[in-house]
This record gives structure tokens, C-alpha cells and sequence, in this order.
């Protein structure tokens, strides 16, 4: 009897937890609806629903007509039933203090608060900066803490999960060994720390340019530095110690770094060889990209160079992992447009041409790293769920 009774209570948590994922992951549904999906019994799919209204993690939203009888009832996920906190973490060498952008995800994907602030790590604890903007994006959010079942943070820096270090950080504080420990104590909750180009490329999966492709690379072309993440079939390649896509270290050539030469301040330089001035290399890269659509020779000549130089880092990416799709990203090849990416796929092809790769620019335009922080963020906390009710 024992081993029936417990068998009893591990299908019951199967179905529970097999109705609430078809819910997270479609939306509102109905009861028929779930039936269908979960392939249960109707006294089954019922009484599933019965136990996950009453442990407020769904609830009915609404009715819908169903012929002869009473409307259906619509069930959707509850969601205040926990939250995710997201932080990105960003190196301004420009303003010489990193800027810390916070939002709060609630279950079903809605953001309920999002707050920016420069925090100088140098003279602040790194746990307690941490802490604070978690309690203050909270607030802005009208929630409380508790609720808050898992922190995300995006990094400029690799992160090795064997080791729980981070590295190539040049935020302050943030390489020390057991800071990532201190999180999790001091926050008490699962955290959460990736490279802010892998969690980019979540967001690129989610809603940019790699939604429909089966795999891709998103070569980040930032102000401060660049990056590149991998994306194969919907899971990012991290590499042994999570530096893979550290692609600013690749040796180019007489004595050159790659990020010497397509970083913002290449970019700069480049572009002024060529008439072509901004305050930063995103507004010179946008300046450039409307002058070389309107057929101007000087910014045509710089965006040829500039992809040259683009392609030589990137055809050793092409040739060893032939991605179905390259996506630039990043403020500076977003701020390129299409005039880049054309650029690019030409300088390409004619360095590895016995591919044929396509070239696209990113379609997330806001903090392509926070918005990946938070689609992770809401993954983790669901499935935390999934696996707690799946457990009799």
C-alpha cells in the first residue's frame, strides 16, 4: 500500500506539473484545451487544476464560449507567484563608473519595475551594492522581497561554473574568489551569472533576429569592447571555463588583437582617417551609415575598411563553427544598420568563399543583455516550479 500510495502521489505532481508548463509556456488555456495538450482524463486534468488554483499558482482569467452549457473557464499562470530579478552590470570607460540597470519579472513575462544607476564599485562592497539595487528595484516595483525566487546578472566577464570565479572583469571587486557565494548568502536566493553577449543572445533568441534560425552567432560590436556568443539550436556554447565567444583576445596579426581593431575607439579613429567625426562610435557608425547610403565615396571607403577588418575575425568563427546565421549586435553594429551588415557579408564572402553565411543585424534595441538576463531569469524561477511540483 505504501508504494501504491506514493506512486499515487508522483502522478498526481507529474500531472500538476505537466498542466502548469503547458500553461507557462502557451498562455491562457482552457480546461479542454489542457485535456488535449496533456493527453488526461477530464476527472484528471480537473482535479489539477483544483490543487494548482489552490496553491495560487494559476488562476481563471476568464470564460470563453463552448456551445450548449456553461462557458469555459480560461486558467492562466498566477503572476505574483514568484519573480525574478535581473541585473546588468555595465563597464562605462567613458564615464569611469559602471552603470547597474535592474528590472523585476514577474511569472507570466511582464516587467513590473526597472531602475539605472552608477554605482562606484572601488569604494563600495560589490554583496551590499548587489543587495541594495535588489531591495530598490523591489520597491519601484511595489513588491516585496520575499516573493523574489531567483536573481540573474549579466557580466562584461566570463564566468567559470567550476570554479564560481568570474574573469576578464574590469568592474572592481568583481574577480574576487567567493563573491558569487556572498550573492547567493546575502540575497538568499538562487543566483544566477552569465556574459552579457550570451544573455544578449537569449534576448536574440527570444525576440530579435535569431528567433526562427536553428542556430546562430551574434558578434557584439560595443563602445568598450566586443564579444561573441553561440547559440546552437537554442543552447549557448560556454566552453570549459565559460570563455568561449571571448573572441576580443583572437591574435589578428602583427601584434594586433581583434579588439584593437574594431573596438569603439577603431572605430573612432577610422572613421575621423575618413571625414567622418562623432562624439561616439555609435552616432560616427550611424553618421557614416547615412552618408554611405546616400553614395558618399569617404564613409562608402570607411565601411569597406571598417568590414575588412570585421571579416578577418569573423571568417575564423565561419570556418570552424559554418553558423546558418551571424547576427552584429552591439551599439555600434546596430547603429550600422543594414549598410553594415551588407558590408560585412560581402568582406565575408570574399575571405571564405566557399561559404555562404548570412548576415543580419540585431532586432533587440534595448538592453539586449538585461532583456536576456530577465528571459533566463523567468526560465530559472519556472523551472525551480516544475521541479518542486513534479516532487510527490
Amino acid at each position: 500500500m505504501t508504494h501504491l500510495g506514493g506512486s499515487s502521489k508522483l502522478l498526481r505532481a507529474m500531472n500538476d506539473a505537466a498542466a502548469l508548463s503547458h500553461v507557462l509556456e502557451r498562455g491562457p488555456l482552457t480546461r479542454g484545451e489542457l485535456r488535449d495538450l496533456t493527453g488526461l482524463s477530464k476527472p484528471t486534468i480537473s482535479e489539477a487544476l483544483r490543487r494548482l488554483t489552490e496553491a495560487r499558482l494559476v488562476s481563471v482569467v476568464g470564460y470563453v464560449s463552448a456551445g450548449p452549457g456553461p462557458n469555459a473557464e480560461v486558467y492562466a499562470v498566477n503572476p505574483d507567484a514568484a519573480y525574478a530579478v535581473a541585473l546588468s552590470i555595465r563597464d562605462q570607460r567613458d564615464r569611469g563608473t559602471p552603470t547597474v540597470t535592474a528590472a523585476v519579472t514577474d511569472l507570466a513575462g511582464a516587467v513590473r519595475g526597472r531602475l539605472s544607476s552608477t554605482i562606484d564599485f572601488a569604494s563600495t562592497d560589490s554583496v551590499a551594492a548587489v543587495a541594495d539595487t535588489v531591495d530598490e528595484v523591489c520597491k519601484e516595483a511595489g513588491i516585496a522581497r520575499d516573493p523574489v525566487a531567483h536573481v540573474q546578472i549579466a557580466v562584461a566577464g566570463s564566468y567559470d561554473q567550476r570554479s564560481d570565479v568570474l574573469h576578464h572583469m574590469e568592474v572592481p571587486g568583481w574577480e574576487r574568489p567567493g563573491l558569487v557565494a556572498d550573492l547567493r548568502r546575502q540575497l538568499g536566493v538562487t543566483v544566477g551569472v552569465d556574459n552579457d553577449v550570451n544573455l544578449a543572445a537569449v534576448a536574440e533568441r527570444a525576440q530579435g533576429a535569431g528567433r526562427d534560425a536553428e542556430s546562430f552567432a551574434l558578434l557584439w560590436l560595443g563602445e568598450g569592447g566586443l564579444g561573441l556568443a553561440i547559440d546552437l539550436g537554442g543552447t549557448l556554447l560556454r566552453g570549459a571555463r565559460g570563455g568561449a565567444g571571448e573572441i576580443g583576445y583572437m591574435p589578428i596579426g602583427g601584434g594586433d588583437t581583434f579588439t584593437e581593431l574594431v573596438n569603439g575607439a577603431a572605430v573612432l579613429q577610422l572613421a575621423a582617417a575618413h571625414g567622418i567625426a562623432a562624439p561616439t562610435a555609435a552616432g560616427t557608425m550611424a553618421a557614416a551609415a547615412a552618408r554611405a547610403a546616400e553614395d558618399d565615396p569617404a564613409a562608402r571607403e570607411f565601411m569597406a575598411t571598417l568590414a575588412g577588418r570585421i571579416a578577418l575575425g569573423l571568417s575564423a568563427v565561419v570556418a570552424v563553427l559554418d553558423p546558418p546565421l551571424v547576427v552584429i549586435g552591439g551599439e555600434v553594429g546596430q547603429a550600422g544598420g543594414e549598410t553594415l551588415g551588407d558590408a560585412v557579408a560581402s568582406a565575408l564572402a570574399a575571405a571564405t568563399p566557399l561559404l555562404d553565411t548570412a548576415i543580419a543585424t540585431s532586432r533587440v534595441h534595448d538592453d539586449a543583455a538585461l532583456l536576456g538576463a530577465q528571459e533566463a531569469g523567468r526560465a530559472s524561477v519556472r523551472d525551480a516550479l516544475l521541479a518542486e511540483l513534479s516532487r510527490p
